[in-house]
């Protein structure tokens, strides 16, 4: 077992389904990109989410955009899709998490297996559905399902990992997932692989830089007509949600390279 496989992620579309419990589909942007200035990062305090910690102190500078861009993003600046004013939607969590790799700062993923009904196949971020014993869904609930998940999922040693920044709660409308995405720094690497193989084929690490090149961004176009952000990388195509999030973080920290947008991949109907 190694710290993640390098061997190989999805715009939040409209009308894609997902299996029970897992919220890896839709697009958390739609449209085209809004220019905003971040600022700069704000104190280093640690802020208490229940028994959970999330905290900038000591991370790495390269981090800084992302984390100006966590500050100061606003929910409509990541998708038109938001959660019901009545409540209504089943909560769930992601974990983004970067680390540092031997070509820099970079991404964990994970690909969905197979032999799944829905989405086989399909590289996401780690993460589903919060439990009950997850906690309040308005508190730390998100963190602890993020964290969970990806344990669960990855082997992820949760201990080395730094909680630094929640993004707005997205909704997909499909499946009807209220979708927390948990920001972390890998600030300990411990190795991950796939727990279960009947969920999860592999587990890797795309590095930002292979996101950022331009030769490896295009626009998925789903026979139904739905088009997002797409990345081809470590032999996979990152699609959906999963791609429409790295898109806005690329975008608001300022790390977006000017990409051929006419650059089409075609989905299939099984997508």
């Amino acid at each position: 077992m190694t710290r993640a496989s390098h061997t190989h992620g999805t715009r939040i579309g409209d009308t894609h389904r997902t299996q029970d419990g897992d919220p890896h589909d839709g697009d958390p942007q739609d449209g085209d990109p809004q220019g905003t200035q971040g600022t700069q990062a704000g104190a280093t305090h640690p802020a208490r989410v229940g028994e959970l910690v999330v905290s900038k102190a000591g991370l790495p500078g390269w981090l800084d955009p992302v984390v100006r861009a966590v500050e100061t993003v606003q929910p409509r600046q990541l998708s038109r899709f938001l959660p019901p004013e009545d409540g209504a939607g089943r909560q769930s969590a992601v974990l983004i998490l970067f680390g540092e790799g031997e070509r820099g700062p970079e991404l964990l993923l994970m690909e969905r297996a197979g032999s799944l009904r829905s989405h086989a196949g399909q590289p996401a971020f780690p993460g589903g559905a919060l439990d009950p014993e997850d906690g309040d869904p308005t508190a730390d609930g998100p963190l602890r399902a993020a964290l969970r998940e990806a344990e669960e999922e990855t082997g992820l040693d949760p201990r080395g990992v730094q909680l630094f920044g929640v993004l707005p709660k997205l909704y997909i409308p499909v499946s009807g997932f209220v979708v927390t995405p948990v920001l972390g720094w890998w600030r300990e690497p411990t190795p991950v692989d796939a727990v279960d193989p009947n969920e999860t084929a592999r587990v890797f690490t795309v590095p930002v830089a292979d996101l950022t090149d331009p030769a490896n961004r295009a626009t998925a176009v789903h026979p139904r007509g739905h088009r997002g952000p797409a990345f081809l990388v470590e032999s996979a195509l990152v699609w959906g949600f999963t791609a429409g999030i790295i898109d806005r973080l690329l975008h608001y920290a300022d790390w977006e390279r000017p990409w051929d947008q006419d650059k089409q991949v075609p989905l299939d109907w099984r997508a």
